[in-house]
């Protein structure tokens, strides 16, 4: 099944609010270069850590994004070949529905109205505690590589927004569909993620204000319910059909399913 990659990305760009709270601190303190050791003029200070800070920013989320492609493609891979094995169709309406609810949900967890999302990251514990010790072992100072390696391992952190993105994963039918569809999502976050690894506290403290936490909920929000709305046969009240181009921003605006990918 194709899913329209288009809302993913904005679920991403929106919700990366999340990500300020989660992330922002360790992608601050990774991609902090070290101030140099004798005395030189200001503004070559600035450019002599803008460089390194800017490998570092880009090592970090690039191995954070893979993670999530990597994961898309084994959850859309193994949900595919169960579909396939089971015969049933009606598995996808069910995906679909369940994919949307999810974004109700991630959307009213951004909001503070429902911590339902939190219950998700404290039960993926288990998961992080393994992976965790492997970020000590990544050794002193950040080098690109370092860089790359904390990103990935930082990627499989318990969060409540990845883990409702992965149900669209799983409903694309393919380790590629479901690599894409994280790889949408990543990249919508990857602007705040950067931002905030360039700027620091200053700019993470802005985007967890819950004004902006509101607008960006409210948002995901109704991504969710139109996809619920349209599962539930609103593409087919009277009259909708007669209009194209409505019905076609329906599809790009749906997550899933949608227009081409």
């Amino acid at each position: 099944m194709n899913v329209s990659l288009f809302p993913v990305f904005l679920v991403g760009l929106a919700g990366s609010v999340h990500c300020a709270g989660m992330c922002g601190g360790i992608v601050g303190a990774l991609s902090a270069a070290p101030r140099p050791a004798f005395p030189v003029p200001v503004r070559t200070v600035a450019v002599q850590r803008l460089a390194p800070a800017a490998a570092h920013v880009g090592a970090y989320n690039a191995g954070r994004i893979a993670s999530y492609a990597t994961a898309g493609a084994l959850a859309g891979g193994l949900a595919g070949g169960a579909a396939r094995l089971a015969g049933l169709p009606a598995l996808q309406l069910g995906a679909y529905v369940l994919a949307n609810l999810m974004l109700v949900a991630l959307g009213l967890y951004l909001m503070d109205a429902w911590r339902g999302l939190a219950l998700l990251e404290r039960s993926g514990q288990a998961l992080w505690r393994r992976i965790s010790p492997l970020l000590r072992q990544l050794g002193p100072g950040a080098t690109p590589g370092r860089m790359f390696a904390a990103g990935a391992l930082w990627g499989w952190l318990p969060c409540g927004m990845v883990y409702s993105m992965l149900v669209t994963a799983m409903l694309s039918g393919s380790a590629l569909g479901g690599a894409s569809v994280m790889l949408a999502f990543g990249l919508g976050t990857l602007p705040m993620l950067a931002a905030i690894g360039m700027a620091g506290v200053r700019l993470r403290t802005l985007f967890q204000l819950r004004q902006v936490r509101l607008a960006c909920g409210l948002l995901i929000l109704g991504f969710g319910l139109l996809g619920l709305w349209r599962a539930a046969g609103g593409m087919s009240v009277p009259g909708a059909a007669a209009h194209g181009m409505w019905a076609h921003w329906i599809d790009v605006l749906c997550v899933a399913p949608g227009a081409e990918a």
